[in-house]
């Protein structure tokens, strides 16, 4: 079956920087596209990145751009999301989607807290 899990979230001070793994298995992972997602307290779930499953092509948000950068590896069924420069309203639980739009498979969150 599908299963989507993400690593690497924690507690980091504003500036500072974070990278999140997302290990997919059950599925031909090099045949999708994935994406990003958070969710901050009380706010709706937001997209933050995707990376195209044809040539690698990226997108980000107006939010994050030019602080986070997402990649993938598809010898190891892996996406990354790299954060840098992290700001204290970056918290919030990320989650991992495969595809961008469409309804499909997610993670189950990994949190993020941005705090001095």
């Amino acid at each position: 079956q599908v299963q989507l899990v993400e690593s690497g979230g924690g507690l980091v001070q504003p500036g500072g920087s974070l990278r999140l793994s997302c290990a997919a298995s059950g599925f031909t992972f090099s045949s999708y596209g994935m994406s990003w997602y958070r969710q901050a307290p009380g706010k709706e779930r937001e997209l933050v990145a995707f990376i195209t499953s044809s040539d690698g092509s990226t997108n980000y948000a107006d939010s994050v751009k030019g602080r986070f950068t997402i990649s993938r590896d598809n010898a190891k069924n892996t996406v990354y999301l790299q954060m840098n420069n992290l700001k204290p309203e970056g918290t919030a639980v990320y989650y991992c989607k495969r595809r961008v739009w469409t309804d499909d498979y997610w993670g189950q969150g990994t949190q993020v807290t941005v705090s001095s």
